[in-house]
């Protein structure tokens, strides 16, 4: 049992010792079973003639993880402010200068783009 602070740093430095070397080991041992993985893979693509388009390996990065859908277009601004700021009176919170104006007794109709 550590007695004094000098023992307890002493045994915190040796287990940090022992955490670094089980992660180099474990790190070593995943590169070698991700080798054999791939080693693996490449004869089943070999074997199977498989192609990157046949895997959906194709396009641009990250593509696999998104829609096919067509991208979100920003709305068409409905207001403007005073000073040349527009709001599409979308979702979300409304921008300062339409609640100032409101609470000024003015309505969003003075706003609107025509």
């Amino acid at each position: 049992m550590a007695s004094t602070l000098a023992d307890i740093n002493s045994q915190i430095k040796k287990h940090d010792e022992q955490i670094a070397q089980l992660r180099k080991q474990a790190e070593d041992l995943r590169n070698q079973e991700r080798a054999g993985v791939v080693e693996e893979l490449r004869k089943k693509i070999a074997e199977y003639g498989l192609t990157a388009s046949d895997l959906k390996l194709t396009g641009r990065a990250g593509a696999m993880k998104r829609s096919a859908g067509v991208a979100p277009t920003k709305a068409a601004a409905k207001y403007r402010g005073p000073t040349g700021e527009t709001w599409s009176g979308g979702r979300g919170r409304k921008p300062r200068w339409v609640t100032e104006a409101l609470a000024a007794g003015k309505s969003l109709s003075e706003y609107e783009i025509k």
